[in-house]
């Protein structure tokens, strides 16, 4: 499965569209009276609508959702802001967003074991949760709530990625934001770019003479220079290589992350390739393990989670980064004002031997996120109304643009948004999502296909990285959703390979030698045999060959 560290989801993006993973949430809480559970009041639902109707237009009374975001790092309220509050006016909607206050995972399957989901769901479409949701009967089809309230819903989704959604029982559960199909590649392959990036803090780097990292040998000598010619950043050490945080399941940087710097294939001939065992793979491996060795692996790195990476990244005190170059946007802005060469850039990083051209995720049309109505939602119609109104190009320029008149304007003939309102977006994203909320702000169904159009030009301290990243990005979606899920037998062994593997990964870079960590390798290979790998693999096969035959069918 092609799952992206963070936010996978989200690999195309123009500048101002990018920046928003970095934005933050809480929640309010307001209550639609006279709402009842599940139900919809009759005013709303006896209205018979047509494809060209705008149905979210029919009621326009206040009504308050409770939308839940599955990833909490996401901190903006609803209302607050220009934009939020502008939707609220225009369609009588207001939302009440809940986040979790720690594991994402678990918070989701309290909710599901107690059945008690809030009206929206959003999290990321790999998360096994949305198949035990839809599984358990807790969340209402798409199609079945258009049909009998909103035939807009057809006319502003995408018929590709209906069908790629479209469940065995012929419905249609989640709809997905950030995501590519086809023939979006046919039309706007010339602007896609990834988020995957090799960063390094531009002084450091210039100071070191700006090596060639992408052999074994180079990078581990850039690590040990940078660390020795800058000890310390403002009296803390420095950490010479900074990655995704490690969890039950490893670690996004060191596992389909780096191999796709690597231009590891993901099939042959037709047939799976398994990426992790390949030698390019483990030799860099067994780089990261002597990385160790030298003192070039911070112990920071094996413990620090999302917020503690984002406070270090904010005092540079990273040297070089397999990281997402959106998910570093404040503390980019904040390093750039500070000293404009203190930042990171994008460079060549970790390479095979044959130093081909990294093949970095593109968007593929599985999306980064996809969103589910609960069954205990509180009025059908207007969820899926509201629904397709964030879906239509309507609805994409409103979260896009916000109000005419105050966050944008027609200037020299174009859209654009107003100077100082470009200003605070260019140069401090989390202020500029808390007064205006506009450039997808709130990401929930955004679509970056229609958004290039619309952004401003990318400015430095971003254009390189985004520029980096260009002819680079693939389209990898027969790869997306292959991996069993669920209380499948082939699911509880995938569930027990990834966590065997989460086990392993920091062992094998805390191993003492390469002997040790060969004897390492070779413990976890034979318990993966042992956990039932080749039956998930035979599961994925079936999965990526059925995949293959739909998107040929959206070419055709």
């Amino acid at each position: 499965m092609v799952k992206q560290p963070t936010l996978k989801q989200l690999l195309l993006l123009p500048l101002a569209a990018a920046l928003v993973f970095t934005a933050a949430c809480s929640s309010n809480s307001n209550t639609n009276e006279g709402a009842t559970n599940g139900g919809t009041p009759a005013a709303s639902s006896e209205v018979k609508l047509t494809q060209e109707d705008k149905g979210w237009e029919v009621d326009k009374s206040p009504i308050t959702f409770d939308w839940y975001i599955n990833f909490a790092w996401f901190p903006n309220k609803w209302g607050v802001d220009d934009t939020s509050k502008y939707i609220t006016e225009k369609t009588g909607v207001d939302i009440n967003f809940i986040v979790p206050a720690g594991n994402e995972a678990e918070k989701m399957n309290t909710m599901i074991a107690s059945g008690s989901l809030p009206d929206f769901i959003t999290l990321g479409w790999y998360e096994d949760a949305v198949k035990k949701m839809i599984e358990g009967d807790m969340v209402l089809p798409l199609n079945e709530l258009a049909d009998q309230y909103d035939p807009y819903f057809y006319k502003v989704t995408d018929p590709a990625k209906l069908a790629w959604y479209k469940q065995e029982d012929g419905h249609i559960y989640g709809y997905p934001n950030a995501s590519s199909s086809p023939k979006d590649y046919e039309k706007f392959g010339d602007s896609i770019t990834s988020t995957q990036t090799f960063l390094v803090r531009k002084d450091m780097y210039e100071a070191i003479g700006s090596p060639d990292m992408r052999t074994t040998d180079v990078f581990l000598q850039a690590l040990a220079d940078a660390k020795a010619k800058f000890p310390d950043i403002n009296g803390q050490p420095l950490i010479p290589l900074g990655m995704y945080d490690f969890n039950e399941k490893g670690n996004s940087s060191l596992q389909a992350y780096i191999q796709n710097f690597l231009a590891i294939p993901y099939e042959k001939d037709g047939q799976l390739y398994d990426r992790d065992t390949d030698p390019e793979y483990v030799k860099w491996l067994k780089t990261m393990r002597q990385a160790n060795e030298n003192g070039l692996l911070s112990k920071d790195v094996f413990i620090d989670k999302r917020p503690q990476m984002e406070e270090k990244i904010a005092q540079g005190r990273y040297f070089a980064m397999l990281y997402a170059r959106s998910d570093l946007a404040n503390q980019q802005n904040a390093l750039f004002a500070n000293d404009p060469n203190s930042i990171y850039i994008a460079v060549d990083g970790p390479a095979n031997a044959a130093q081909a051209q990294a093949t970095l995720a593109g968007p593929s049309i599985s999306g980064w996120t996809v969103t589910l109505i609960s069954k205990n939602v509180k009025d059908k119609a207007r969820a899926i109304r509201f629904l397709d109104y964030l879906i239509s190009e309507e609805g994409q320029r409103d979260m896009f643009f916000g109000e005419q008149g105050v966050t944008w304007d027609t200037i020299d003939g174009k859209d654009q948004f107003l100077p100082e309102v470009l200003e605070l977006l260019n140069t401090d994203r989390g202020a500029f999502d808390k007064k205006y909320g506009a450039s997808h702000t709130f990401w929930m169904m955004m679509d970056t296909n229609l958004t290039p159009e619309w952004s401003p030009p990318a400015v430095e301290p971003f254009k390189q990285m985004e520029d980096w990243t260009r002819g680079k990005a693939l389209s990898l979606s027969q790869f997306d959703q292959l991996d069993p899920t669920g209380a499948s037998e082939e699911g509880i062994m995938k569930t027990k390979l990834d966590h065997e593997f989460g086990k392993a990964l920091p062992k094998l870079l805390l191993a003492k030698s390469d002997a040790e960590f060969d004897s390492l390798w070779q413990e976890y290979l034979s318990k993966r045999d042992s956990l039932g790998f080749s039956a998930v693999q035979a599961y994925k096969q079936k999965k990526y060959e059925e995949n293959v035959a739909k998107l040929a069918e959206f070419i055709n």
